[in-house]
């Protein structure tokens, strides 16, 4: 991929690994939109980059996403690159039998629902554009579960599946399709189950994970992992089942 003079839309794009990704986009040399549910971060976010552009918008929103694609189309119509980065992560313990059915509905519809239905209306508008992709952020939990968090980890599973299937289907059409395989970073992802794990320290900060990715990005390297993300990508279904073994052996 070539990583400048492209038109790229992060969603989720105001924090976290969404705005690792913006900063180096445009530091690359590429136009960057960014949306996203909460207006006071957009707007932190445009104060510090005056040149990225923002649409407050929830991804997970039928309405919000046909506006958000006629404003791109509108005013971006030289969009080329999407990136479905928008995320949410719950504790959800089914064996408790006090679940909050609208809490696993919300985790599903912006992790999983969101990337599909947006992968699916811009794609007719990446087509023919030069260096045309769609970036999807997973996790390296779609490859190793965590008990404590079944909803999200079936999510980025999904979301992985989707992501082969739809690289197939598009190398017809000259869209490339990555997946991005965080391991734990250092965001605001989850903030109540972190707060939970006192000792649950995460050293890893969004700018040296997507320094990471930007250079596999260059590189045309389609499934990108970091750290123990990227030795789940290549493990075998026993070394998967005993990372799965290890990671949850206190649960």
């Amino acid at each position: 991929m070539e990583l400048s003079s492209n038109t790229v839309l992060i969603t989720g794009g105001a924090t976290g690994i969404g705005y690792a990704l913006a900063e180096a986009f445009v530091e690359a040399g590429s136009r960057v939109i960014i949306c996203g549910r909460r207006l006071n971060r957009l707007e932190e976010a445009k104060r510090n980059h005056p040149e990225i552009d923002i649409i407050q918008a929830d991804a997970a929103n039928p309405s919000d996403r046909a506006r958000l694609l006629k404003v791109i189309v509108e005013n971006f119509p030289s969009i080329n690159i999407l990136v479905n980065n928008a995320g949410i992560q719950k504790d959800i313990d089914f064996a408790s039998g006090e679940l909050n059915f609208e809490d696993i509905q919300e985790e599903i519809k912006i992790n999983l629902e969101a990337p599909v239905i947006l992968s699916a209306m811009f794609i007719p508008h990446l087509k023919g554009k030069k260096n045309a992709a769609i970036i999807n952020v997973s996790s390296g939990l779609g490859f190793v579960p965590a008990a404590r968090m079944p909803v999200y980890s079936a999510t980025k599973a999904g979301l992985h599946a989707f992501s082969i299937a739809l690289r197939h289907q598009l190398s017809r059409v000259g869209i490339k399709v990555f997946e991005v395989v965080p391991p734990a970073v250092d965001t605001e992802l989850n903030p109540e189950g972190r707060a939970k794990r006192a000792n649950f320290k995460i050293d890893l900060k969004p700018a040296e994970f997507v320094a990471g990715v930007m250079e596999e990005l260059k590189s045309d390297v389609f499934e990108i992992g970091y750290g123990p993300s990227k030795k789940y990508i290549q493990a075998s279904r026993a070394e998967l089942d005993e990372y799965f073994r290890m990671m949850n052996s206190r649960w």
